[in-house]
């Protein structure tokens, strides 16, 4: 009989290529994924892992074994999810991930009536950058995320995902309230060609969506300064450092010395919540995505 964990171990190598990735998505130490294996092999009596330069390949047993794994993990997905769709009950626990503006402007009021529509429902929350997020649900470490794209740049969602539209967010331009165009009704992005800005951190979606953004209009933009945070990004401009994109969800207080201008040409990010199709089922995901879909209607 074979072991349902060892495989998961089997299937975390296959999907991550190597034994700390595999440790690191499975929260366990290298040792534990490798006594794992170990294990595997001797019930399978075939050799499931080769030496490849520093680190480990999938042999051809390997890897027809982490086919079928893949298969297996699969089908108990759906048998859970059938069984809590039977029981009909929103119960046990659901993992949840979002970007942080999401995180800060959708959680508190999604959480708030999960608890008080479904007690007995335990839900964990993180942060995490979309793309992180859609790996995260890939894998199994979440069972929905909160993800983005904008308007003008996708975010890729592979296969074996399922999502739902929670709303479209506006973005605005921030500028300390002495800037030349703080006065005006309407801003477009071209407008501050000679500004320097205020980035999102260098690999994150949103930069990369800002700095295709302002190439695509001609610009080559001057990043001064990168943050992750709006509420930094927005105590930066405040103090005179250049402008930025700033999305209203979550958005909070804008701090003294900030003027928002809109953009002419609406720049709307579209954020959704996503699952795995196998889990579509659970009458947990189903009441999370409800509450999620109420909170984003009032945010």
């Amino acid at each position: 009989m074979l072991n349902l964990e060892r495989l998961r171990t089997l299937d975390a190598l296959a999907r991550h290529g190597s034994v700390s990735a595999a440790a690191d998505g499975l929260h366990v130490t290298t040792s534990a994924v490798s006594q794992q294996m170990a294990k595997l092999e001797r019930e399978v009596g075939q050799q499931l892992l080769a030496k490849y330069g520093r680190g480990v390949r999938l042999t051809d047993a390997g890897r027809l074994l982490a086919d079928h794994a893949a298969r297996i993990l699969s089908q108990v997905e759906l048998a859970q999810a059938d069984i809590e769709a039977q029981r009909g009950q929103v119960v046990g626990e659901v993992r949840v991930g979002a970007f942080p503006t999401a995180a800060r402007g959708l959680f508190p009021a999604a959480l708030a009536a999960l608890r008080a529509d479904h007690p007995e429902l335990r839900v964990r929350t993180s942060e995490l950058e979309p793309e992180h997020a859609v790996r995260h649900v890939i894998r199994g470490d979440l069972d929905l995320a909160v993800a983005l794209d904008w308007s003008n740049k996708r975010l890729p969602v592979p296969g074996g995902l399922a999502r739902e539209q929670l709303m479209d967010d506006a973005a605005d331009v921030a500028m300390p309230a002495d800037h030349p165009l703080a006065g005006r009704a309407e801003v477009d992005l071209e407008d501050f060609a000679n500004d320097e800005w205020v980035s999102w951190p260098e690999g994150e979606f949103c930069y990369e969506w800002l700095m295709f953004t302002l190439r695509a209009k001609g610009i080559e933009p001057r990043i001064a300064h990168m943050a992750g945070e709006h509420h930094t990004q927005l105590a930066l401009i405040a103090a005179g450092f250049g402008v930025c994109v700033t999305p209203r969800l979550g958005r909070g207080p804008v701090p003294d010395g900030v003027r928002l201008v809109p953009v002419r040409q609406k720049t709307l990010r579209h954020i959704y919540a996503i699952w795995r199709t196998d889990a579509d089922r659970r009458p947990s995901i189903r009441a999370a995505v409800g509450a999620l879909r109420v909170a984003a209607a009032s945010a």
